[in-house]
């Protein structure tokens, strides 16, 4: 008992040692404010003070007087946020960008931008990066710190500079709120914050003399009304595209006289639209949930609109033939809304039109025959909709013939998409003329005849998907010239594309033209994240491969984007020649589900593919070994064919390959190899193939999938019990080491209510004690 009590006289010492030691600290801290306050309660202590540094102190408040301290440049405190008093010379401007560096530094310790090049020893601050200045150099004007590895919230000190007009931080990492210092930056004219992970509310109520205004691509949430009333004093543009911003929008920019460009894609505002968009140069409100009717009346008078984008949306009814009146137009989206009734034959007057959208929607099956007069044309989507029957000329109010032959007429056309319609007919062979083709899709009609020869002169045509249709005939080798030299069409979109269809749902436009499954761009489409759309686009348009589809040593080159030949789902019969191998940009070939027949050719494994689908046809003799040399290929399906002779074990050699299937081709012999990328595939991938001889791996993973869903949840089931059981038993464990404890402190005291407790955990043990020893499948009273 005495060495009992010394021990519990030693743990109250200690405690009370350290209760003292807190006690002590917490007064240093109040003595501190306390001295602040003392030393700057007489101004003339502190009269050339410049600049405090308290970074590392946590104070619960600072005098008031600071604010009496005109000099006064920057303080920085505990909690990384920075108040000032402003000066007015460029002294004082420099004092604060040396604030905003060591600001920026205590955040970004290791990765550093340009203003890691801020020297004190330079005194000519205008010749810091990203700085610029007055014409006398008396006032710093403007801030870029575009693309600087910027990460932290944003600095809280902007309005020290009174003479700022530009400030440009995007392409960062800049998180949390905008600060309300920088509402008070009333000479700012240029603001450029977009590509950031910034949230909050928008409130620049103070920004009169702002023109541009870019906060693309952030978190930035609600209403705008507040702001835009101010804002539209001088405003010129405004990007507030892919946030959350939400409310309504058919108000908001009635005041906004010099308003040119907006762009609110990728938000959730709903609502009508604003009716005074015409005398826009750019007007994109794509991916919202607007609604209502687009009226003729929104296109009357003066229309300066150059791109028009509407889709995503849900909009209905008749769209206006008025559109015409806006005779300066190059991009017109109406994709992906409920539009009905005629496509206006009118929008064939407007000749600067280069991309025409209309897919999605529900159209009528008359596809006016004015559209083939729009010979500057780049991009035209007729897809999903509800045109039927014939693709009709329409002319003098006769309905007649197949696709028509004038489609041949548009030399500019990059991209045809006829998809997921009725059509019926044939192609027609003046496809052949439209030599900077890129894309030609016509998956998921009724289309029947041959693939014409002609369309091997298109030599820009990597992308062609005639999938799910009534197409008969043969792989005619002409066919394998298609798409041998798109480096024209690259080489014009490089000198011209840049404002053709940037801003024009980009997203969108990727996703409905590369197919999903196409390995080559899978790693893309996952990535497409809505900040980095329009560079893969950009890329894709231009003929650059998109990272990391062309690692370094690849097949593909680095400036070729490969290309893709979806014919399958159709009547094609015939065999596959040798010339395939002159298709040396195909990354994806799918001749799937239909009638081909005959050998392989061993010309196939010169091909860079990384996609290889015959499923489903009649093609025989023995599966080419030169196969095992496309080392790019991911995806193999050579199922359901008459595939024969021995299982060419250089397949085995396909170290990217994810997806492999040969099953059913009865008459293939040999041994699957017991190691090597095989292995990884389960039996599934070789069903219907007896003359095969699996290792042990095979058999295994296919004895055991009969029964594997019943092991599996008995397994579930065992494994839940044992953990319970587990953290049953540390739980006892942990409390006998409590109650050990307590029993030691109550032998000490012995008190009346001791004696109670020790009762209490006698019968808790017993209880225990019977949990532990009752079987498993009886219910315990702890659940």
């Amino acid at each position: 008992m005495p060495m009992m009590s010394r021990l519990l006289r030693i743990a109250i010492t200690v405690i009370a040692v350290l209760l003292h030691i807190l006690s002590f600290i917490l007064n240093s801290l109040r003595s501190l404010a306390g001295a602040l306050r003392k030393i700057l309660s007489t101004p003339n202590r502190c009269f050339h003070l410049r600049l405090i540094r308290l970074k590392g102190q946590h104070l619960s408040s600072l005098p008031h007087n600071f604010s009496c301290l005109q000099d006064l440049l920057f303080s920085l405190c505990g909690d990384g946020k920075a108040t000032a008093v402003t000066g007015d010379s460029m002294d004082s401007d420099r004092e604060v960008l040396l604030s905003f560096k060591s600001y920026l530094e205590s955040w970004n310790p290791t990765e550093r931008g340009k203003y890691n090049e801020w020297e004190t020893e330079k005194q000519d601050v205008c010749q810091w990066p990203g700085i610029t200045c007055t014409p006398e150099r008396s006032r710093i004007t403007g801030i870029n710190l575009r693309d600087s590895t910027i990460s932290g919230p944003l600095f809280g000190n902007f309005s020290a500079l009174t003479q700022l007009a530009f400030l440009d931080l995007s392409n960062n990492t800049i998180g949390g709120s905008i600060p309300d210092d920088l509402n008070r930056c009333h000479n700012l004219k240029h603001l450029n914050l977009s590509l950031n992970i910034i949230e909050g509310e928008l409130s620049f109520s103070g920004l009169s003399n702002l023109e541009v205004l870019d906060l693309s691509v952030n978190q930035i949430a609600g209403d705008i009304h507040s702001t835009f009333p101010t804002l539209c004093n001088r405003l010129v543009v405004a990007n507030l595209s892919t946030n959350n911003f939400s409310g309504r929008i058919d108000d908001i920019f009635i005041e906004c006289r010099y308003l040119k460009h907006v762009d609110l894609r990728y938000n959730r505002f709903s609502g009508e639209i604003w009716s005074g968009f015409r005398r826009l140069v750019k007007f994109s409100v794509s991916g919202n949930r607007l609604s209502g009717n687009i009226s003729a009346s929104m296109f009357r008078g003066n229309c300066t609109l150059q791109v028009l984008d509407l889709s995503g949306n849900g909009f209905v009814g008749e769209f206006p033939g008025q559109v015409s009146n806006c005779q300066n137009l190059n991009v017109l989206d109406l994709w992906g809304n409920n539009f009905t009734g005629n496509i206006p034959a009118e929008i064939g007057s407007i000749s600067s039109l280069r991309g025409l959208y209309f897919g999605k929607n529900e159209f009528s099956r008359d596809i006016p025959e004015t559209l083939l007069n729009l010979s500057n044309l780049v991009f035209l989507d007729l897809s999903r909709n509800n045109f039927g029957g014939e693709l009709q000329e329409y002319s003098g109010g006769s309905l007649n013939g197949d696709i028509p032959r004038k489609y041949g007429n548009m030399p500019r056309l990059q991209a045809l998409d006829l998809s997921f319609n009725r059509l019926t007919g044939s192609i027609p062979a003046s496809f052949g003329k439209l030599t900077s083709l890129l894309w030609l899709m016509l998956a998921n009609n009724s289309l029947s005849g041959e693939i014409p020869r002609e369309i091997g002169n298109c030599s820009s045509l990597l992308w062609l998907n005639v999938a799910n249709n009534q197409l008969s005939g043969g792989f005619h080798p002409e066919l394998t010239k298609m798409g041998s030299n798109p480096f024209p069409t690259f080489e014009v979109n490089r000198r011209t594309m840049d404002n053709t269809i940037s801003g024009s749902g980009e997203c969108l436009v990727m996703r409905r033209w590369i197919p999903a499954e196409f390995p080559p761009f899978i790693f893309g489409l996952e990535s497409l994240t809505k900040r980095s759309c329009r560079t893969l686009w950009n890329h894709v348009l231009k003929g650059k491969c998109i990272f990391p589809v062309c690692p370094t040593g690849s097949i593909v080159g680095p400036l070729d984007v490969s290309g893709y030949l979806q014919l399958s789902g159709n009547k094609l019969s015939g065999e596959v020649k040798a010339n395939i191998s002159q298709m040396k940009k195909l990354s994806m070939l799918h001749l799937g589900f239909n009638e081909f027949e005959g050998k392989l050719p061993i010309e196939i494994g010169l091909l860079p593919l990384a996609f290889l689908n015959l499923t489903r046809n009649k093609f025989s003799g023995q599966i080419p070994k030169e196969i095992g040399n496309i080392y790019n290929l991911q995806n193999l399906d050579l199922s359901s064919n008459n595939f024969s002779g021995n299982f060419p074990t250089s397949l085995n050699d396909l170290s990217a390959m994810s997806k492999f299937n040969i099953s059913y081709n009865p008459l293939i012999t040999g041994v699957i190899p017991s190691t090597g990328e095989l292995t990884t595939f389960e039996k599934d991938s070789f069903l219907g193939n007896p003359l095969l001889q699996f290792p042990s791996f095979v058999i295994q993973s296919g004895n055991n999938n009969t029964s594997s869903g019943e092991r599996d949840n008995g397994r579930d089931e065992d494994d839940e019990a044992a953990i319970d059981m587990l953290a049953f038993y540390w739980s006892t464990f942990s409390f006998y080491v409590v109650a050990l404890v307590g029993i030691l402190v109550l032998v000490y005291f012995d008190c009346p209510w001791c004696r109670a407790w020790l009762r209490l955990v006698d019968a808790f043990t017993v209880i225990i004690a019977y949990e532990i020893k009752k079987p498993r499948d009886s219910k315990s009273h702890f659940k």
